[in-house]
């Protein structure tokens, strides 16, 4: 993939031609995909904004994940990062919303999910889509990884535009 700052430069361009909008939703992220978003200049034309939902009662009260999914698959699952996707375009009436949840490190799920297992989902015009990603080399690889996959996720649906 090429350099972090030319890829959000991409999505930039690409949002801000289409005329659509974004928002994101960040757990293991910790607000770092928002911060690359907005490093951009003339962000502000295309993203709405953020938030970070680092526990469940966030993800449920906020972006209304619903319960039974964070007590049947855990925070860190596919169906989880798909709501909290949903949610958030929802929220931030956006045209596009973005999703993060996994184990970043140290350590990995209680159930034996792997360190470095993320879920990054997308909402784009209400059709959703969540893809799996690992990255064991360490707590800041794996959230730069995150960042990238979502990038990536967000080029590949506005070609379909």
């Amino acid at each position: 993939m090429k350099n972090q700052s030319c890829d959000m430069k991409a999505v930039a361009e690409r949002l801000t031609a289409l005329g659509l909008t974004l928002s994101v939703a960040e757990s293991c992220t910790g607000g770092l995909l928002s911060a690359k978003i907005t490093d951009v200049p003339g962000a502000s034309k295309f993203y709405k904004g953020g938030v970070c939902t680092y526990c469940n009662e966030i993800k449920h009260g906020v972006l209304g994940v619903r319960q039974e999914t964070l007590d049947t698959y855990t925070a860190v699952s596919e169906q989880t990062a798909g709501e909290m996707a949903a949610g958030c375009a929802r929220v931030f009436g956006t045209d596009l919303a973005v999703s993060v949840t996994g184990y970043a490190g140290p350590d990995g799920g209680e159930d034996g999910t792997p360190v470095g297992t993320i879920y990054v989902g997308i909402c784009c015009r209400g059709a959703v889509r969540v893809e799996c990603i690992c990255d064991p080399s360490g707590r800041g690889n794996a959230r730069e990884s995150a960042c990238k996959q979502a990038v990536l996720m967000i080029l590949t649906e506005t070609e379909k535009i």
